[in-house]
């Protein structure tokens, strides 16, 4: 979301912001939010040791429909498949509030694959007023759930807006040795599938001895204690703090592969030329899969490990992968949202229309 808040900032004299955050996760929020130069004007503080999915709905729903209910916003905007964001439509709903979901559209198809990410974007689709969609694809299951084609507006994917920006005030890293680049925290990778990935690694290290492997741990304590069970005593292996949003771009400016599960992660790197291994069953972004930009491994070490050491061993299938197209976007996505915007509460402004423009 923050290219969206700092592209719709430029227009002081046509839009006036409120920012919400729900004060999970509040060191790596800090983190982007630093990065950005963004401060929330409220901050709901819903964070609770041990909390549940039920709580952490219950709590974001209340605590953004009292915001709604006193600011009275012409527009609320939410971004992904989080249970805030779905909050958020269903808090707007509730206050006859318009509504606008940036990344619309991403489907796996399989309601319990990612959980409970999947259901909070179908429940979220059939809220929303605004569908911005990443992709063409992503319009088309809009538009197979019954969403009007004329809510719908494909404007790339503003995770691209956001790295570009911050890869663009990174020197490229000193040559070294080859970095493998790890992330592992999605809910249906807790257990034993944690612990098959970390396997993976270990193989790959023995195979590779020109390989080091850096795995920014989630907050997550299951999380930390099998990463580090498994992974903490290999010397080649660096388990981090979450690093900041910089940081991170710069870990992936400079990594030679990435293994992850996230989802922001499959857009970003291959806007860096970076090859991506998707350690899921499934993928909301099957894009990046037929674009060559991303495979899908799973979490079965085998299956990691042999796609992991193709890309190390082979020049050529590296190369078709880390020169391929981003399907994702081009950097542009929050220029288009926000034209979008403009257009729809017809809003004068002198900005030049975006090129590329698609509806």
């Amino acid at each position: 979301m923050a290219p969206v808040i700092k592209e719709l900032a430029r227009f002081p004299d046509q839009v006036r912001l409120r920012l919400v955050s729900s004060g999970q996760h509040r060191e790596m929020l800090r983190q982007v939010m630093d990065t950005f130069e963004i401060e929330p004007d409220i901050d709901l503080d819903i964070m609770q040791h041990g909390q549940t999915l039920a709580g952490i709905l219950t709590r974001s729903l209340n605590g953004l429909s009292e915001v709604i209910a006193e600011g009275k916003p012409d527009l609320v905007i939410a971004q992904g498949d989080t249970s805030t964001t779905f909050a958020a439509s269903l808090a707007s709903h509730y206050n006859r509030t318009k509504f606008a979901h940036v990344e619309a559209g991403l489907r796996t198809h399989d309601l319990y694959n990612p959980f409970p990410e999947e259901a909070n974007r179908r429940l979220t689709a059939q809220i929303a007023d605004f569908h911005f969609a990443p992709t063409d694809l992503a319009r088309r299951n809009l538009i197979a759930e019954g969403i009007s084609e004329d809510r719908i507006w494909v404007t790339g994917n503003t995770g691209i807006d956001a790295v570009k920006i911050a890869a663009n005030r990174i020197p490229d890293a000193a040559t070294g040795s080859r970095m493998v680049l790890v992330t592992a925290h999605r809910r249906e990778n807790w257990g034993e599938p944690m612990r098959d990935i970390c396997r993976a690694i270990l193989q790959l290290l023995d195979r590779f001895e020109d390989i080091e492997v850096v795995l920014p741990m989630h907050k997550n304590p299951d999380v930390r204690a099998i990463l580090t069970d498994e992974l903490g005593h290999h010397p080649r292996v660096s388990l981090t703090e979450p690093p900041e949003y910089a940081e991170f771009v710069a870990l992936m400016k400079r990594a030679t592969l990435i293994l992850t599960d996230s989802g922001g992660v499959q857009e970003e790197a291959p806007g860096l030329g970076k090859p991506v291994l998707v350690l899921r069953k499934t993928t909301e972004r099957p894009e990046g899969l037929g674009a060559g930009v991303a495979r899908l491994v799973g979490t079965d070490p085998a299956a990691i490990l042999s796609e992991a050491s193709e890309l190390l061993s082979s020049e050529t299938a590296y190369h078709r992968m880390a020169q391929a197209v981003n399907p994702y976007g081009d950097g542009l996505a929050s220029a288009r949202i926000r034209t979008a915007i403009f257009q729809e509460y017809s809003i004068a402004c002198d900005a030049e229309p975006v090129a590329q423009w698609q509806s």
